[in-house]
């Protein structure tokens, strides 16, 4: 059985709008409590040796919701990176940029971008959609998200067993491992108990 450690680590934090109503709030009002347990799974992260974090902050078709829900996961999504620009870490927001859904206060880093003295690298997902990644593979052979290496295991909060469009060619073969707990819940075991899981996986990547 596989012992190793994931190299590449992929993020769904879902749960944000069931938190916030659970706890009596605005569905909108749930995205900026999963600002700090984000920070707080990146220095997780750094503890544990893991060399690539990639964040799911929003695809395109959320941006279907309504508008306040809009406002509400873009603003949370500008203050993800301004905090992350305070850690140390190589950071790279991928997302189609030219949709007025974008957040243009994330322009500056479309570009893999050291911050703070760099670090891991940290890969953002904004207003990110397969069809739109994959598209760009007609015009140059690669996808927008050709800086992003292989994902080794996706974790996902919230329950739901699905990748929502994640990364598809780097996702081919990542292991898929499922938290119950809300995002705004998660806590540093959550993280260490997939590491573990992780462990126990016979991981042959077709082999």
């Amino acid at each position: 059985m596989a012992k190793q450690k994931p190299k590449h680590i992929g993020i769904i934090p879902d749960g944000n709008r069931r938190w916030a109503v659970l706890n009596g709030m605005r569905k909108q009002d749930g995205y900026e409590y999963g600002l700090t347990p984000g920070l707080k799974l990146l220095n997780m992260a750094k503890k544990c040796g893991i060399e690539e974090i990639t964040y799911y902050g929003f695809t395109v078709d959320n941006c279907k919701r309504p508008k306040d829900q809009v406002a509400a996961f873009r603003k949370a999504c500008v203050d993800a990176v301004k905090l992350l620009t305070n850690e140390g870490a190589d950071l790279l927001v991928i997302g189609n940029w030219e949709s007025e859904c974008f957040p243009k206060e994330l322009l500056p880093f479309i570009k893999r971008t050291p911050v703070n003295g760099g670090g891991i690298k940290v890969n953002f997902l904004v207003n990110y959609g397969w069809q739109w990644d994959l598209g760009h593979i007609k015009e140059d052979g690669q996808p927008y998200s050709k800086d992003i290496s292989n994902i080794d295991l996706v974790i996902r909060w919230g329950g739901m067993r699905r990748l929502s469009g994640l990364l598809p060619i780097q996702s081919v073969y990542a292991d898929f491992y499922v938290e119950d707990h809300l995002w705004p819940d998660y806590t540093d075991k959550d993280f260490i108990d997939a590491l573990e899981w992780y462990k126990r996986q016979d991981v042959t990547k077709g082999g």
